[in-house]
């Protein structure tokens, strides 16, 4: 008789971020096993337990974790929140020295263990240290990659969709770029069901989106966790729930088109920086990144990113 293998998530880090990862995976049945890893010993095992004793309103999905490291063995996925937190006002590009450091620990251990996972980060500044952590390791391409804009083109297909008075689930439009002040939306892709963006009308004919309107709802987008952060100290609950859907499409093998960040090499003439692009995630991690269409002011947003991202990769070195 054979049995189908379970699949197994662990999380890296107990704090806001990684145990609502953890609270979102158990409750959309995103993996059966989901491991909740902190250094800190008591958090780790309250989170679990809080988090088990919901167990009996979910799915199949189980949980356990603690200090212990070797928990983490035989991961099929392995989400890294471990991190000092961005506090207000800060930007997440300031975060890179310390964060790096705790990911020159962390990884070589993580592989070691889990050699055959996908690595996915969602510690700020995700793309700088994608960069860093992809360093780390002997893994091949794709297997490293981060969480990068998923959130924030939610937020952009959010705000769209409450502007339309429509579905979100029908608004496709994504944002690109760094997962920080430099990211932009494509606006020249960007649709409501079929219907481009800046041709979509309310029921007198009048367009919804004119300029004025493309600019405030990006400035809304890339400002959002600032504000959030500025109420509530920290962003938690929408990236764990993007994170719990990244880890679908790999778990899950979907080669679903999402904007992760991965090290891109020669993509419109990037080379050796993470940002995030439209790109199809899968078993193997990104297994492509798709070269999607962009106007000439797009082409330059973007090169603007990689130079702001370049920058700070400099000041690690």
């Amino acid at each position: 008789m054979s049995f189908v293998r379970e699949t197994k998530l662990s999380v890296i880090g107990a704090g806001s971020v990684g145990s609502s990862l953890a609270y979102a995976a158990l409750i959309r049945n995103s993996a059966q096993r989901v491991v909740l890893y902190d250094v800190n010993q008591a958090k780790a095992e309250a989170e679990v337990l809080d988090l088990a004793h919901g167990t009996p309103f979910t799915g199949a999905s189980r949980i356990s974790g603690g200090s212990d490291i070797e928990l983490v063995a035989d991961s099929d996925v392995v989400v890294i929140t471990a991190g000092a937190k961005q506090e207000p006002g800060q930007t997440r590009l300031a975060l890179a020295g310390t964060n790096a450091r705790i990911l020159e620990q962390l990884m070589p251990r993580l592989v070691a263990l889990a050699p055959n996972a996908v690595f996915v980060l969602v510690t700020n500044p995700c793309d700088v240290l994608t960069v860093v952590a992809e360093g780390l390791v002997d893994l091949p391409p794709g297997r490293v990659f981060s969480s990068g804009t998923v959130l924030d083109s939610a937020r952009l297909r959010w705000l769209i969709a409450e502007a339309a008075g429509i579905a979100s689930q029908n608004v496709h439009a994504l944002i690109v770029g760094e997962h920080g002040d430099s990211e932009f939306p494509l606006w020249s892709d960007a649709t409501i069901g079929q219907t481009p963006l800046r041709d979509w009308t309310d029921e007198a004919g009048t367009r919804l989106f004119p300029r004025e309107r493309l600019e405030s709802l990006t400035d809304d987008v890339v400002h959002a966790a600032y504000k959030i952060i500025a109420g509530k100290g920290a962003t938690n609950y929408a990236i764990g729930l993007s994170g719990a859907r990244i880890v679908e499409a790999v778990l899950r093998n979907e080669r679903a088109i999402l904007p992760v960040s991965s090290v891109l090499h020669g993509y419109r003439g990037i080379d050796g920086i993470a940002l995030s692009v439209p790109s199809i995630v899968g078993a193997r991690g990104v297994e492509r990144v798709v070269d999607v269409p962009m106007d000439d002011v797009e082409v330059a947003l973007l090169h603007r990113s990689a130079e702001a991202l370049g920058e700070s990769l400099k000041l690690l070195q």
